[in-house]
């Protein structure tokens, strides 16, 4: 049976998933790119957009393990991109270009109602707008015994926290130090939802922490 699981997040030093003021030209707030250094030359992360070469190592190791295994993803539409408010028809296909990097179902979380996005390289995204319950009832279908991976952004991650649908997490502890944005764990008792940790490692830019249901 497949696992519901966070994957290669990135959250700086102290704590932050993400950064602040998320615009067009900061997909991932002010500074936020920051917390992403130690996948953004591994090998996984250029084979993933095309590329060739990058480094290999514990960080991409890591990065690939990221998408073992997975069947759907589900995403906040704040991940999906910066628009706000109803959808302008198919101008906004997200961030990554005509092939997106999960060659799945992506289930993004949404108030506004959009037609089925089907992409290049096996990604179609579906648009939900009757909660979180339903995006994960859909994307687990989806996934037909695979993983089901929560993409993010931190408010839909804490979201599936504080519903107690998350079976694993692993965090890629960046050496950075943000001092603003969007707080990960903030106000969230992981041990009191079942979370131990049970393995730590130290990669070549990020220390890589994974957590499981005790």
């Amino acid at each position: 049976m497949g696992k519901v699981r966070v994957a290669a997040f990135s959250i700086s030093l102290d704590g932050f998933g993400a950064g602040p003021r998320q615009d067009i030209n900061n997909p991932l707030g002010v500074r936020g790119l920051e917390l992403h250094e130690w996948a953004l030359n591994t090998e996984e992360f250029k084979k993933m957009h095309g590329q060739s070469g990058g480094t290999q190592g514990v960080d991409n190791d890591f990065a690939a393990q990221s998408f073992e295994n997975v069947g759907a993803w589900i995403l906040g539409r704040n991940m999906f991109g910066p628009v706000r408010g109803p959808w302008e028809g198919d101008s906004w296909k997200g961030w990554w270009g005509d092939t997106p990097p999960y060659h799945t179902p992506v289930f993004v979380l949404t108030h506004h109602a959009r037609p089925p996005l089907t992409m290049n390289g096996g990604t179609t995204f579906y648009f939900v707008t009757d909660g979180l319950e339903s995006a994960l009832q859909q994307a687990k279908e989806a996934a037909n015994g695979q993983d089901v991976r929560i993409g993010g952004g931190v408010s839909v991650i804490r979201q599936y926290l504080f519903a107690g649908q998350i079976d694993e997490m692993h965090l890629a502890v960046s050496p950075v130090v943000l001092g603003e944005g969007e707080q990960l764990l903030s106000g969230i008792n992981l041990s009191e939802l079942g979370f131990i940790p049970f393995k730590t490692v130290a990669g070549e830019k990020a220390t890589h922490l994974l957590l499981k249901k005790g």
